[in-house]
């Protein structure tokens, strides 16, 4: 995608602005890595397990009433995994350290998830929409002629024809 490089400096500047980040990935909806700037984090099965939370998250969401999806926090003994929507087909996933201010944490990661969709929605735009082929020209139709048909018998209950 066409976004990619944008992305990834955005992912960059993200973990400048929070030191206390370790890891930061924008995926598809699917799963699919966009940018990843995860050391020490296989980008593939975070991206998948993205995924799979975010499905239970939207699910979550709207079973209880809560509108659209818009983040994911887990907490874990060593850190933070926090999910944000970036657009209608991306995903924001950063790790962060225990220490960690969470506000903050939202802060950026909001801001970031929104710039992300910005980028890869641009891009959408900007893709050429492969070129409508043009229809074959009407020709007049083939000259229907008559052909000739086989005497058509019936047979009888007694096997005569008629």
């Amino acid at each position: 995608m066409a976004a990619e490089a944008e992305v990834l400096d955005e992912l960059r500047r993200l973990r400048a602005r929070v030191p206390q980040l370790t890891g930061a990935l924008a995926a598809g909806v699917d799963g699919l890595v966009l940018a990843q700037d995860t050391p020490g984090v296989e980008p593939e099965g975070l991206a998948a397990l993205t995924a799979a939370a975010l499905g239970v998250a939207l699910r979550m969401a709207d079973a209880t009433g809560r509108g659209d999806f818009r983040e994911l926090l887990v907490r874990g003994e060593h850190g933070y995994v926090a999910t944000y929507a970036a657009g209608p087909s991306v995903v924001l996933t950063l790790l962060a350290d225990d220490r960690a201010n969470v506000g903050r944490l939202h802060l950026e990661g909001r801001r970031s998830g929104a710039r992300i969709g910005e980028l890869v929605e641009a891009a959408a735009e900007a893709q050429p929409t492969p070129a409508a082929r043009p229809s074959p020209k009407p020709t007049a139709p083939a000259p229907r002629t008559r052909t000739a048909r086989a005497a058509r018998t019936v047979t009888g209950p007694a096997g005569e024809s008629h």
